[in-house]
Formats: C-alpha cells, sequence, structure tokens
C-alpha cells in the first residue's frame, strides 16, 4: 500500500518539506545505499552500535523505518518528507533467532541528547519498553525534558502488545504516542491503549506499509513501528509549512494540532472507545489548526511531577505467534539497566527482494594500546564532510572497575595470591591497573568507561587507584571527551571518555563541608551552613543526575566540583530564614570570544514569609575546553515573590 497525501491540496509529492527541518530517526542501522536515498540528506551520527546496514533485523527495521520518511519521490519508496534533513542514530543491533535485541534506557537518553544537539526539531522512535507506568529512568526523563526545553517533538510507538498497557518513552508526558489502525480507520488488535495514550496517542495507518529493505528491495510491513514515521513526516511537513510562513517553529504546537484535530476511528459493536487513543490522523485538519491559528492552549504539566523515580520494568523478548505478528513475553530485568525494546509488529507481504544484496563490511576494531585485548569502537561521523567532531564530556558518578570478559577475570584470579584483595594486588602492580577497564557508574550502572592515554597514561590510573581504595570517596569528575565504546563482562556497550587528568577529583560530601566551613568561618552556624552545602550537592547528584555531555550539564556538573564558588554563595548570602528554591542553567548574554559560557542561577525564597523578596545568584561557566572554568565574580539581585 503506497500511502497516498494531500494537505488541503497541497500535494506532498511535490513539497516534501523544507531542507532546514530536521527529523532524527533512533532506530537500527539503515542502508543509505538503498535508491530510494539517493539525494535525501542524511546524516549518520556515531553510537554505541555499529552503523552497518548488513541486512539483519535491525537494519531491515531502521531503513524501513527511515524510507517511510525520506524516500525520495522518484523512487520505489515515495517518502512522506524527502527533502527534509535526516539524522541516523543507531541504538538497536541484532538479537538471537532473528529478533531485535534492545537497548537501554540510558543507551536511548545519550541518542536523544545527540539528536537534540545536533539540531533535531523531530525525533523518531519506533520501538518502547513495555512499561507498568508512565515513568522512566531519570536519565531518559531528563533527556525528554532537554526535548521540551529545546522544543523538540519526540514521536514514539505505542507498541504491540495489545493490551491496555504503556511503553516508554510513549507514555511520558510531551511525547506523541501513535498507534496503529487499518485502511479502513478500524484499530489494529495488537495496537496498546493505556491511560497515558488517551490524551497524547494518535491513530496512523499501520498495516501494510511500504518500505525499503537493505539492498535495493522493498516490502511492506505492518506494526506500530511504522505508524510512528508516518506521523513523524506529518509532524515534518507542518513543521516546513510554518517555516514558509513566516512563523516560528512550533513542533508541541503541531503536536497540539495533530491531537486537537483527531476523528473518531471506526470501532465494532462493543469494542473498547480506549483503543482508538485521542482519534486517527487527520491530515487537513492539523493543517487548518496550523495555518488558521484555531489552536486550543492545552495543558501542560511540569514534568518534574513525574518520572523521577527509576521504575523497575521488565526486559521484553519477541516471540512469534501464529498469527504472524510479534508479540511479547515477559522475563526477569536486566540488572544494569532498563531496556527499551523495539515492539516490531511486522507482517511481511509482497516482499520484492534485490536480485543481489549488497553487504557493507564490518569495521575494523581498535585495540587501544593501554587497554590490553579491549576493542574499542572508532567514535567517528562518517556524514561531517571530513571534519571530526570531539564531544566533550564533564560527568559525575562513582568510581568502578570491570574486567571486559571472563578470560580476563580468570587471569586476574589465578595471578594474584588468593587472600589478598584486587586493590592491594594492584597496589604491588600498578601496571596491571590498565588491564582493567575502569567505569564511571551511577547508582551501580556504568555510564562510561575511562581510558587513560598519552604521556601521563600513569599518572591517571595512579589517581584512579587511590580514589577506589580510599573509602571516604564518595564521587568523582571525570572531564575529557569520547573516543569510541568498549563491551563490559555483562555484554553492556559503554562510551569511552579520554580523561584530563588535571580535571579528576574525588571528594566525599562530608569531607568537602568541612574543607568549605574551615575557609567560610563567617555567615550561617556550621549546622546551617553544612546542610545548605549538602542540599544543593544532592540535588545535582540526583534530581540533575545526567550524563555530563550537553553545555549546560557540564556547567551544573563543574559548579558542584567547584564547591568553593557554591560555599562562596552560601557563606555570603544565605541567611537561616532562607532557602535553595530553584537551580536552572541558561546561556550566558556574555561570553570570552571563542568560548561557549553557560550560567548557573541559584534562586533563594524565605522560608519564614513567602511575601518577603527572594535572593538569586548567578555564576558563569566557560565550557568550550573539557575542563570548564568560571569566569567573572558571583552576581546577586534580590526578586519579588
Amino acid at each position: 500500500m503506497v500511502l497516498e497525501i494531500d494537505i488541503n491540496n497541497f500535494a506532498y509529492q511535490k513539497f516534501g518539506g523544507d531542507p532546514s527541518i530536521c527529523v532524527a530517526v533512533v532506530d537500527g542501522p539503515v542502508d543509505q545505499s538503498h535508491p530510494c536515498f539517493d539525494g535525501a540528506n542524511l546524516t549518520q551520527l556515531p553510537t554505541l552500535v555499529s552503523s552497518v546496514a548488513d541486512g539483519g533485523s535491525a537494519s531491515q527495521h531502521g531503513t524501513h523505518v527511515a524510507s517511510i520518511i525520506f524516500g525520495q519521490h522518484n523512487s520505489a519508496v515515495p517518502g512522506i518528507a524527502p527533502h527534509c534533513r535526516g539524522l541516523i542514530v543507531p541504538v538497536f543491533t541484532d538479537g538471537k533467532e532473528g529478533r531485535l535485541a534492545p537497548c537501554s534506557q540510558i543507551d536511548l537518553a545519550r541518542a536523544i541528547t545527540q539528536a537534540v544537539e545536533r539540531g533535531a526539531n523531530v525525533i523518531n522512535i519506533s520501538g518502547g519498553q513495555l512499561a507498568t507506568s508512565a515513568e522512566s529512568d531519570r536519565l531518559l526523563a531528563n533527556a525528554v525534558r532537554l526535548c521540551q526545553e529545546h522544543n523538540v517533538l519526540i514521536v514514539a510507538a505505542a507498541g504491540n502488545d495489545g493490551c491496555d498497557c504503556l511503553h516508554v518513552p510513549a507514555a511520558l508526558e510531551s511525547v506523541l504516542a501513535v498507534g496503529a489502525m487499518d485502511a479502513q480507520g478500524n484499530p489494529i488488535g495488537f495496537s496498546n491503549w493505556g491511560q497515558a495514550y488517551q490524551n497524547q496517542g494518535i491513530l496512523a495507518l499501520g498495516e501494510s506499509i511500504l518500505g525499503a529493505i537493505p539492498g535495493d528491495g522493498t516490502a511492506v510491513k505492518t506494526g506500530t513501528s511504522f505508524a510512528t514515521p508516518i506521523v513523524s513526516g506529518i509532524a515534518a511537513l507542518l513543521l516546513s509549512i510554518q517555516l514558509q510562513r513566516g512563523e516560528k517553529l512550533d513542533p508541541h504546537a503541531i503536536r497540539d494540532a495533530i491531537l486537537q484535530s483527531a476523528l473518531p476511528c471506526n470501532l465494532s459493536k462493543g469494542s473498547d472507545s480506549r483503543r482508538c487513543l485521542v482519534g486517527s490522523l487527520n491530515i487537513s485538519g492539523a493543517y487548518a489548526l496550523i495555518t488558521k491559528g484555531k489552536l486550543k492552549p492545552m495543558t501542560n504539566h511540569k514534568l518534574e511531577e513525574i518520572m523521577m523515580q527509576p521504575t523497575e520494568v521488565d526486559n521484553v523478548i519477541a516471540q512469534f505467534q501464529p498469527s504472524e505478528v510479534i508479540e511479547f513475553e515477559l522475563k526477569q530485568p536486566v540488572p544494569q539497566s532498563s531496556a527499551i525494546s523495539v515492539q516490531a509488529a511486522e507482517m511481511n507481504q509482497s516482499t520484492t527482494m534485490p536480485t543481489t544484496m549488497s553487504m557493507k563490511e564490518t569495521p575494523m576494531m581498535i585495540t587501544a594500546s593501554n587497554q590490553a585485548n579491549s576493542s574499542v569502537a572508532p567514535s567517528e561521523c562518517a556524514s561531517c564532510s571530513g571534519s571530526k567532531q570531539i564531544q566533550l564530556v564533564y560527568a559525575l558518578g562513582e568510581l568502578g572497575y570491570d574486567f571486559g570478559t571472563q578470560a580476563r577475570q580468570d587471569s586476574f584470579t589465578q595471578a594474584k595470591p588468593r587472600d589478598m584483595s584486587l586493590l592491594d594486588y594492584l597496589e604491588q602492580n600498578p601496571w596491571e591497573a590498565q588491564s582493567l577497564i575502569w567505569t564511571l557508574n551511577l547508582d551501580a550502572t556504568p555510564i562510561y568507561a575511562i581510558l587513560p592515554s598519552g604521556s601521563y597514561a600513569s599518572v591517571t590510573y595512579e589517581r584512579l587507584r587511590a580514589f577506589l581504595r580510599d573509602e571516604n570517596i564518595e564521587r568523582v569528575s571525570i572531564p575529557g571527551y569520547i573516543a569510541g565504546s568498549v563491551k563490559l563482562l555483562s555484554g553492556q556497550t559503554v562510551p569511552v571518555i579520554i580523561p584530563e587528568v588535571r580535571g579528576i577529583y574525588g571528594w566525599s560530601v562530608a569531607a568537602l563541608i568541612e574543607n568549605l566551613r574551615q575557609v567560610y568561618s563567617t555567615g550561617p552556624s556550621e549546622e546551617e551552613y553544612g546542610n545548605k552545602i549538602r542540599e544543593y550537592l544532592e540535588r545535582i547528584y540526583y534530581e540533575f543526575r545526567n550524563l555530563g555531555v550537553t553545555p549546560q550539564e557540564r556547567a551544573l556538573n563543574f559548579s558542584a566540583t567547584n564547591a568553593f564558588q557554591i560555599a562562596d554563595v552560601m557563606s555570603t548570602g544565605t541567611a537561616a530564614d532562607i532557602g535553595l528554591d530553584t537551580i536552572t542553567v541558561e546561556k550566558s548574554p556574555i561570553c570570552r570570544a571563542d568560548s561557549e559560557c553557560y550560567d548557573v542561577k541559584l534562586q533563594f525564597f524565605n522560608l519564614q514569609d513567602s511575601r518577603r523578596a527572594g535572593k538569586v545568584y548567578r555564576f558563569t561557566v566557560d565550557v568550550s575546553d573539557a575542563i570548564p572554568v568560571s569566569i567573572g565574580t558571583v552576581r546577586s539581585w534580590s526578586v519579588a515573590s
């Protein structure tokens, strides 16, 4: 079935979107050599998985989804928005027996953040994880919040479990969830209809959708996975119309228009009306709302009201059912992190196979010289016009280590005396530190591997060993840049940080407060002072838990490391009746040449009388280098309650 789209006689075949509008496809690898992409403006972003479209289940899924949006109109797969710019962000890989392997919520958060940083207006996620509620890991919640703050729309599949249930991220607030209907407008039986979707879900055609397969063939597939890019493509077209009308781009207004213009779906007698979600996609109606300015204001709940705690959700594994639609059964959760699993409810029909399948070779894995037997994949953008984009990181977490392979773990076990701890063994044999994979963890989940490099690698290893040995060290700061990825013993793949040794610090909150108290002997009482410092630091660690990738995250994390500046604020500006209200990070209007500056702003309120004026303190952080630096002095002013 070829999708026919016409927006108020504004034929998409003649339009195809504006090149200034960017749609990110967070999915499996995409075969960009397929003829349908000839002329498409697609950029591959480096991720933790291989970008090679080898014809497996992941690349079949990713190629099909991408072609629905970006297939050129003169090809066998005419896409919906072929003139728009595309970002290809692979996160899914091949699993066992032809199934799609899931990625973690943390890895999905990385991919979303990458897409936002590279200018995406719409992010298509044709996958999700079965969840008991509209909650997610904090890092994924932060990534969704980042999209809301940067006016980026996430369009995500509602899932194919055929039940009153939810999928993450589709169920998260500000996301547009997409369910599947057939050509007659009936909800398809496998499409989910959870409570959150009644306010933020739309039905789109999800049956027998034409798309590309790796090589030069085509296929038709069924599922919410393939209804989702239809909605993403329509959102891109509507944004293109906004742009051509000289209006400010507003992806969330597009979301509102799609939801408010939804039409009733067809339901057989006695069927559950909730299966229709908000309604079925009404392209001309959404177009009219956008162009005639008749959008109604929609309630905008704060994201802080949800998603504050990680949810104990199950890993999902695909099982073929007699209907040939892929359904899912539950198993125990992965201990390292929650998993996002593509819900690929596919029904292969009328598949046209190419005479020869084009297979790309697997890229050579790079073995780091000072990481024995560890394969580190290159992290270069293959479509960046020959220039490397260095991804700076300033991350906070707990230090750990990993063996990488069972063989290496056994070698350590055999080499060290039975009654000797690993730390004691490393103390006597410091050169063995480079045989471990050093990790930075959040809540026992590795988020980075640390790979000391260069002339002073031994100094870095010595510092890491000292931090790990010191039981008083609660957290460490790791500045540096991303250089590939590495697989841990658990099978989890994490990015590798090449660290800058001069910015690596370790501390405990209690010791830090004591040191600061000795420097700042005036101001609030010792107990009040310590409580205020502790509150600030713990809010950074827990409320604003992040990966330290975006400029805002690096500025915020540095503020927790450069605690003397915070101590200055706490000692000079906070009386006993003043409490910390909000912490925000904003682009600084004042910055040095060739720098990137952000203001960390702390707003205090009066604990005794909310009508009295509060106080705002602001200091500027330059994050243009791997190691941020504070510039200028702390500024403060009073604000009305």
